[in-house]
């Protein structure tokens, strides 16, 4: 683990740093749910900035990681820094309607309320060209150091991350993740998916865990290119399979 952490430093040390401030406050959040229990759309308030903070710290030291691995460090440092403005905003604000007692998304019940959520979609869109902007590099950039299964692993994951990051814009003209019946509800343990209607976000975090899953069996399961794509596919249409599901309205646990 410390060589890890070692060679994430030296790779990306602006994303490293914020990899940590991210799983810091998150901790932070984890510590103050057990003193308090006030609840929004009927789960400790506190949850959701547990959620946002690791899935953040995962992410950007999977993007320092991966980043590497481009030539033109000058776009790179763009793009890290563009990661880490556009998150800072997004955790920022919920974690502060987190402490307000009232919901982030989907929250325009007052201008204050609306005006935050307004500028969280904002952030998540500057984000999601970002990552699109990556991706660009990875397929025109022609030579890397890495094998070329690993290198379609990072490809295609980062691929499936902004396919999947786009359905928050579906949820957004939504303005809801739950079909079939109101946010909130029923859930599994701190994840809250619901175990009552179809969850939206099911699908959305297995396809942005792509950004992890690719790389990592590209690197170490597979050998070819073409093994990797087809487990990729699969991987692709296993998620694509189940938000179909949950867009009929059927809860975790009852696909079939």
């Amino acid at each position: 683990m410390r060589s890890f952490l070692e060679e994430l430093r030296k790779r990306n040390k602006s994303l490293y740093w914020f990899g940590w401030y991210n799983l810091v406050l998150g901790l932070v959040c984890l510590v103050l749910m057990q003193f308090d229990s006030q609840q929004v759309l009927g789960i400790n308030r506190w949850i959701k900035p547990i959620k946002f903070f690791l899935s953040v710290w995962i992410m950007v030291w999977s993007m320092g990681w991966i980043l590497s691995y481009l030539d033109n460090k000058r776009r790179v440092r763009r793009i890290s820094w563009l990661i880490i403005i556009t998150m800072f905003i997004e955790n920022f604000l919920i974690t502060m309607q987190s402490a307000r007692g009232v919901s982030s998304h989907f929250n325009v019940t007052d201008s204050f309320n609306g005006m935050v959520f307004s500028t969280m979609g904002i952030a998540i869109l500057i984000f999601t060209f970002t990552a699109i902007y990556a991706e660009v590099l990875f397929f025109r950039q022609q030579k890397f150091s890495i094998q070329p299964a690993y290198l379609w692993g990072i490809r295609l994951g980062l691929l499936f991350f902004i396919i999947f990051s786009l359905e928050a814009g579906f949820m957004l003209s939504r303005m809801s993740h739950t079909v079939g019946g109101p946010d909130g509800g029923a859930g599994l343990p701190l994840i809250n998916w619901s175990t009552e209607h179809g969850d939206l976000r099911i699908a959305h975090f297995l396809g942005i865990h792509s950004l992890q899953i690719l790389p990592l069996a590209g690197n170490y399961l597979f050998r070819k290119s073409s093994t990797l794509i087809l487990f990729s596919a699969v991987y692709f249409l296993l998620v694509t399979t189940i938000l179909i599901l949950a867009l009929r309205g059927l809860p975790l646990g009852q696909f079939n």
